[in-house]
This record gives C-alpha cells, structure tokens and sequence, in this order.
C-alpha cells in the first residue's frame, strides 16, 4: 500500500481497540497511516495531553473525537450533566486537534415513547453547545443511527432527521456523520447527502459494512468492510459528488475482530479499505 492510496485513510480508535494508545500510533506509523478518530475513554485513560502530544509528535491527523451527545434525558439534573459532559468533550477535542466531535444523540429515556420531544430536547441542547463549539473551533456532527438503534441509543434515526436538526443551526456548529453501516438501507439518503454537501454540513463520513446474522445485542455488528452487503464506492461516489474531499474513516465494532492481533487487523483493515474504496 502506497502514501497516496492511504492518504484519506483514518483508522477509528474503535477499530483496534486492543491496541493501547502508543501501540496503535506506532502502528500507524509502521503502516503509513496518518489519520486517526479517537474516542474519549482511551483518551481519558491514556491521559488527554499525553494522547495529544503523542499523535502530534507522530505526526496523526486526530479526523475526529467520539463521542458526544446523549442529550434526551427529561430530568433537569441528568440533562445539565449531560450538557457540562459535552462541554468538557468539546474541550477535549480542541485539545487534540480535531474539528468534529461525532454525537451520538440518545435514545428515549426510561418510561417514554415520545420520539418527537426526545428530537426537541436534542436541538434545545445544541443551541446551548453550537456556540461553545464554534468558539472552541469544533464543529459537532449529528451521526443519524440504524432505526434498530432508536429507543436506547439515538432517537435521530435518518440523515433527513440528523439535518432537521443541523439545518437550524451555522454550518460551522453543527453538520451530520455519514456512516454507511447506518445508512446504506436507506433509499433517500443518497439525495440527504447532496442536501448536506450543498451546505457544507457533511463533517465526517464513515465505512462499516453490514454482515448478518447480527450478534446478541446488536452494538459489536459492524462488518470488516468488503465483507458484507453495502458497496462502498457508490457511496463514497455520493459523498464527493456532494463536495466532501475529507478523510474517510473506518469505525468497525466486531468481537471477532478485537479477539485478533491489534496489528494485524490495522494492516488488514488500511488493505480492505484500498480494495473497496477508489
């Protein structure tokens, strides 16, 4: 594999999350990887300066930081907690480098099946945070999850429902992710991705492909890509043809794929995403 064929290239933490902090950037290294999406746990545990001098002095791109979000909670307490949680992630991403912080929006809370009020409380949150956000140089990117997803993790379940939300605030605060495994079965996303591009609102776009049968609990089902039913160049097709020209990240949750060789899975996964994208 060549520079240029890994340039857009960016391994998401997740991927290889067996791979301690320093592992992972000296494979990166070793492979000629140089982007990378972080997520706060492994951050916070590695310690979030020490991470941010590590991938500066490796020379990473940090593409983006997850997560974000949760923001459908009713209680006053649970959402101010969630509110100064998003604050402090925002902090986190200045802090590496990254313009996008991923939000993962929050499902409906306990004894509800208000889908439309769980929606407003979202965008009630974003108008406090896309402003922090932009001072901070962070844009915040809605990623819109697979409706199976809908009543515990993220009621914003389309890329039309993710830019309803986007489009009421500055492009430079708020945008969508678009990840395949989330999307692909949709038949009317590929028009959302031109009505995100024609507002500069895509901030970042992701590569999982879709195997069956899914796993118990659904979470760990993201398929190594080129494994499964999506075609990954169409839509990267959709995407630039809508004026992104960002890099493309690979975030795969996979039990299979943790159980292996951190290495060897980075190796295979920069190999797959060569073969699958153009």
């Amino acid at each position: 594999m060549s520079a240029v064929e890994l340039e857009r290239f960016s391994i998401n933490q997740m991927t290889v999350k067996q791979l301690p902090m320093p592992e992972l950037v000296d494979a990166c290294g070793q492979l000629g990887i140089r982007n990378v999406g972080l997520w706060r746990e492994p951050v916070e545990s590695y310690g979030l300066e020490a991470t941010a001098k590590l991938v500066r002095d490796a020379g990473l791109t940090v593409t983006t930081l997850c997560r974000g979000g949760f923001f459908t909670a009713i209680d006053p307490r649970e959402r101010a907690e969630a509110l100064a949680d998003n604050r402090r992630a925002i902090d986190e991403a200045a802090t590496l480098g990254t313009d996008t912080l991923v939000l993962v929006s929050g499902g409906l809370p306990a004894g509800s099946k208000d889908l439309h009020g769980a929606r407003e409380r979202i965008a009630d949150a974003l108008a406090e945070l896309g402003p922090y956000a932009e001072e901070h140089g962070v844009r915040l990117a809605i990623e819109p999850l697979h409706p199976m997803y809908a009543s515990d993790r993220c009621v914003v379940s389309t890329l039309a429902q993710a830019l309803d939300l986007a489009e009421r605030f500055p492009a430079q605060q708020v945008g969508v992710t678009v990840d395949t495994y989330h999307i692909w079965w949709d038949d009317t996303a590929p028009a959302q991705i031109a009505r995100a591009g024609a507002s500069g609102r895509i901030h970042t776009f992701q590569l999982a492909d879709w195997t069956t049968p899914l796993p118990e609990g659904v979470l760990t089902g993201r398929g190594q890509i080129g494994d499964g039913a999506i075609d990954m160049r169409e839509w990267q097709r959709y995407v630039e043809a809508a004026g992104y020209t960002g890099a493309i990240e690979v975030e795969l949750f996979n039990d299979g794929l943790w159980a292996r060789d951190g290495r060897e899975v980075l190796a295979e996964t920069a190999a797959r995403f060569v073969e699958h994208t153009r």
